[in-house]
């Protein structure tokens, strides 16, 4: 399945100093896999997106997309910056900006589409996200959830073959986060590729075909959702759904 191959990550591994926060990370994504990321506070899986994304450098291993070494020397990274979308926890909504513009920013500045264009694809994904009745509205307006939908248009409206969510849900109220993960388990449903990073055990299970469950900066276990939590087989991964189905 070597040509539906997008990411191959190989030994990817990140240390400050004597402090190890990645070691030796190992794992494939193919088109139209939703791979989530679990695992406690502080085991890395944050810094892994942020690798992924380019916001930082791996200290040994590599990222591959479509087999090339996202941080090699002849590797266009802003058409790759085009093709992988990243949604963040805190949303990075601009502030001065409508909602329909922060969506058209990006299809205008980098996709170097024209204004109608922009304003199309902006309309199609704020529909998808049920956000259409809000473009004229600032971020302040609105809430946490409602900005998460329009951090998600946005992302779509650059059309990527990859989305990478880093909990996407950690910084919303409880009563919103339903939202929100609604408008994600629909792009699952519609094949779109998404490596996602969440605390959302129930919605992991669901959602993904893929589960990658990290502890102190290694992989533990991974595999699929339905085995990996109904019958784990680490010491760690028992420990840490138990703390799930306490909390």
């Amino acid at each position: 399945m070597e040509e539906n191959n997008v990411f191959r990550i190989n030994h990817l591994g990140k240390a400050f100093g004597s402090h190890v926060v990645l070691r030796d990370i190992d794992f494939t994504v193919n088109t139209g896999d939703v791979t989530c990321v679990i695992g406690a506070s502080g085991s890395g899986k944050s810094t892994l997106l942020r690798y992924m994304n380019l916001l930082e450098e791996p200290t040994s291993g590599e990222i591959l997309f479509h087999n090339e070494p996202i941080t090699g020397k002849n590797f266009n990274q802003s058409a790759y910056r085009a093709k992988v979308g990243m949604v963040f926890q805190s949303f990075n909504l601009f502030n001065n900006m409508t909602v329909l513009e922060n969506c058209m920013v990006g299809t205008l500045k980098v996709l170097k589409k024209s204004k109608e264009e922009s304003r199309e694809t902006a309309m199609f994904f704020l529909e998808k996200v049920g956000m259409a009745p809000y473009i004229n509205a600032k971020p302040r307006q609105l809430s946490g959830g409602q900005k998460q939908r329009v951090a998600i248009a946005r992302a779509l409206a650059m059309q990527p073959e990859v989305i990478l969510f880093d909990e996407p849900t950690s910084a919303l109220d409880p009563q919103m986060v339903g939202e929100v993960l609604e408008v994600i388990r629909n792009l699952a449903k519609e094949g779109f590729t998404m490596i996602i990073v969440t605390h959302e055990m129930a919605f992991a299970k669901d959602v993904s075909s893929h589960v990658v469950f990290m502890a102190d900066g290694v992989i533990c276990e991974e595999g699929d959702p339905k085995e990996l939590f109904d019958n784990p087989q680490t010491d760690k991964m028992k420990e840490f759904l138990a703390r799930f189905r306490n909390a």
